[in-house]
């Protein structure tokens, strides 16, 4: 099939090529879809997708119109994705349903251990010659409360860890994980465990109900000197909600690898332009904020999965079979 690859970065190529091995032919562009960009992918089959290209009804109607039958989202998350306006134009929609929990999860604890011991503040004082240690005073995790909203694949693999640690685990999910119940999580009501947690970490997708799932009502519910960890989906977060508690001292530490408004920043290099999001850059001046660019998943394992799923999905669409990975609206 004839493919085209949007919001492609020089990684991307090298897996995807790699695992397709010449079965599809593969084309690259760095633009992200929209409904302009659409117009790019007239007489392809196919186009693959990563979280912040747009897949409304509008560029579900323009991606039809050219004779795209089939969209390859190269993530497990597809909130981007309008599924019920893609399935009425005829549109097959599949994505990577799993890669590495793991890579998600560790990196998880390496932003929850970074802000608790200081360790990006340290890094910059000894670079210019300052060894002193005010101001970088951590605590032991062991023994402080662990929150763990969503408990599937990457959730349960950070519970798995934080139990290493020798954290009390508290969970929430609208389904209770086994392994995390003989692990001895305890599922407790949202706001419970919101009242209780010395740590939080987001690990639920974000859709509907989700949304702002962290907002000032939910925040107020929070201790004073909660840590924060979202590696999940920006849109779980009410931004300004946080910052308002940042200020006041509620929130003592926050680790994100996600903002809600990414798309159009994340995955460039904007170094030499003046940040034009204004509550972006009031999170960036917080020395307790740790903000990464959505660099959870990016292992080689991750990558090499992500790359070989995507390519299995096009040959399984393009020989009329379906798999795990096929998306139904609804």
């Amino acid at each position: 099939m004839r493919v085209l690859v949007y919001d492609t970065h020089s990684y991307d190529r090298t897996f995807l090529d790699a695992a397709n091995g010449g079965r599809h032919q593969l084309e690259y562009t760095t633009a992200q879809l929209d409904a302009q960009t659409a117009a790019l992918a007239q007489g392809y089959d196919a186009v693959c997708l990563f979280v912040n290209d747009e897949g409304s009804a509008a560029v579900m109607e323009r991606l039809a119109a050219g004779g795209v039958r089939m969209i390859a989202q190269r993530s497990t998350g597809f909130n981007n994705l309008d599924l019920a306006a893609a399935a009425a134009r005829g549109i097959t929609s599949m994505r990577v349903g799993y890669y590495s929990p793991y890579a998600v999860a560790e990196f998880a604890v390496g932003l929850l251990q970074t802000l608790n011991r200081r360790i990006h503040r340290a890094y910059n004082r000894t670079r210019e010659f300052n060894f002193r240690l005010a101001g970088l005073l951590g605590h032991d995790i062991r023994g402080r409360t662990v929150g763990v909203v969503g408990t599937g694949k990457i959730g349960a693999i950070f519970a798995r860890i934080m139990h290493g640690f020798g954290c009390p685990t508290l969970a929430y999910d609208v389904r209770e994980n086994p392994e995390c119940i003989e692990l001895g999580v305890q599922y407790v009501p949202l706001e419970e465990l919101l009242r209780r947690s010395d740590i939080i970490s987001l690990h639920v997708p974000l859709m509907p109900q989700t949304q702002h799932l962290i907002r000032a009502e939910t925040l107020a519910l929070m201790k004073t000197g909660v840590m924060i960890i979202n590696t999940s989906r920006g849109g779980l977060i009410d931004t300004e909600a946080l910052i308002a508690a940042l200020q006041r001292g509620q929130v003592a530490a926050v680790g994100l690898d996600v903002y809600e408004e990414e798309e159009g920043k994340f995955f460039r290099d904007l170094s030499d332009q003046v940040m034009d999001d204004e509550v972006l850059a009031r999170l960036m001046t917080f020395p307790n904020v740790l903000l990464t660019s959505h660099q959870a998943f990016f292992t080689h394992e991750a990558m090499t999965t992500i790359a070989e799923t995507t390519i299995a999905n096009l040959t399984d669409f393009e020989e009329g079979r379906e798999n795990e990975n096929l998306l139904r609206a609804g």
